[in-house]
């Protein structure tokens, strides 16, 4: 296997004119029916897209290939369904490995279009519900809707950590980044190694113990954040090699979904729906860990008093560390994938955080991108929102889990919460975007 791949990445680094190429085709392999099981895709894609880091490919020309080969292999994949419906049991690959299509079956039954959002991130799911969409003639319309989101959102998540890595690598940064990189880098992977195990194992309070470890590592970045200077200068000039007129019209819109104003409203929104539907531990989970985050990030922000990057064209009033924009984001994000998650399996349960966390790392990056804030300072933030509602899940689960969401409560939450970030994002749209101000 590793010699395989090291002739792979030998020859794409050799010839990095097909390197566009391989990762269309890897990604689109990673997301094809049975394909998608064999091949070893996860790592391949890890391997080009630190190749395209490297200087071959830029960042957004490498999440558009990923995304484009990963709505091939979804549309092949639902193809062969339709094709085939129930006598695609007889293919070679699941005549013999019939557990493979039974499982996204099970999956797709039960959870409908959000096993297509969910399953994307669990491997042996991902290549395999888009055909049984298509053996259960799923409407092609609601597919494809489905398909165009669920694929963004994987194609950051699978390709901008190795293409990151391969920028790193690239980049003159400064003396004892790597040192600060890795450390930190083992400190966040450590817990979600150990928060993941914990609820797959079925530990009864595996909500506390992730909260614990986050605000550990949330300490720890405190204690160490003046030494880390090296770390943010690198990063910081990381994202902003990417910068771009166009761009920074869409990454204005995107820290706006994260200003005090929205998330306030939708805090709000989402609280006062949840009582309306008499779910009364839910709104005093959502409610309790929204407070406790801003709370705890104003007295963070005051107590540091870091001042903001030179960046900016002109300077904000309040300081950065940690980052409100972070904190606010994953608290809410994380509540709406903690509610989605309750009364599902584990994996669910995880599949479900790790999509919800997609759009508060777009709104924290954004403050990074636009020179708002430090890196240490969105991953405070992050740190903080995690740790508050995981101890705050843990305290109300404390005696007895929380309950499912009658879908009829989930359905009328989701979209008044998204209808909501959505007139905002359409009113400043209408505004214009003052991006001198950021």
């Amino acid at each position: 296997m590793s010699q395989w791949l090291d002739a792979v990445t030998g020859w794409l680094g050799a010839h990095p004119q097909w390197l566009g190429l391989a990762v269309f085709l890897i990604a689109c392999v990673e997301c094809l029916a049975i394909a998608g099981i064999i091949v070893p895709g996860t790592v391949l894609l890890f391997a080009v897209a630190v190749l395209a880091g490297g200087g071959a490919l830029g960042l957004w020309q490498t999440l558009a290939l990923a995304y484009c080969g990963g709505l091939l292999g979804d549309a092949l994949s639902y193809a062969a369904g339709r094709y085939f419906h129930q006598d695609i049991r007889r293919l070679p690959g699941l005549r013999h490995h019939p557990q493979w299509l039974t499982g996204a079956e099970h999956y797709f039954r039960r959870y409908g279009v959000a096993s297509l959002l969910v399953g994307r991130y669990i491997g042996p799911l991902r290549p395999m519900l888009p055909m049984v969409a298509g053996m259960f003639n799923m409407p092609v319309g609601r597919f494809a809707a489905v398909s165009l989101v669920a694929a963004a959102g994987w194609a950051v998540a699978y390709l901008l950590p190795g293409w990151a890595t391969g920028a790193a690598l690239r980049l003159p940064l400064p003396p004892g980044f790597w040192g600060q990189a890795l450390l930190l880098a083992g400190g966040l992977a450590l817990l979600l190694v150990v928060s993941a195990h914990s609820s797959l194992s079925g530990y009864k309070h595996s909500s506390l113990l992730a909260a614990g470890l986050s605000l550990l590592l949330l300490l720890g970045l405190i204690i160490g954040w003046p030494r880390l200077g090296q770390l943010d200068q690198g990063l910081l000039a990381l994202l902003q090699e990417q910068r771009g007129a166009s761009l920074d019209e869409l990454m204005v819109l995107v820290t706006r979904l994260g200003d005090f104003a929205t998330q306030l409203a939708t805090g709000l929104l989402l609280c006062l729906l949840l009582l309306l539907a008499r779910q009364w531990r839910p709104a005093l989970l959502a409610g309790t860990a929204l407070l406790a985050t801003a709370l705890a990030n104003s007295a963070l922000k005051n107590l540091f008093a870091r001042h903001r990057p030179d960046v900016l064209l002109e300077p904000l009033g309040s300081f950065s560390f940690p980052s409100g924009h972070s904190s606010a984001a994953f608290a809410l994000f994380l509540l709406l994938g903690i509610l989605a998650g309750r009364g599902q399996p584990a994996r669910l349960r995880l599949a479900w955080l790790l999509l919800a966390g997609l759009p508060a790392l777009a709104i924290a990056l954004s403050r990074v991108y636009l020179g708002v804030h430090w890196p240490s300072d969105i991953i405070a933030g992050a740190l903080l929102a995690a740790g508050l509602c995981g101890l705050t899940l843990g305290l109300v689960e404390w005696r007895s889990p929380l309950p499912a969401l009658p879908a009829r409560v989930w359905w009328l939450i989701l979209p008044a919460c998204l209808a909501l970030l959505g007139t905002v994002a359409t009113w400043h749209l209408s505004e214009g975007l003052l991006l001198y101000r950021y």
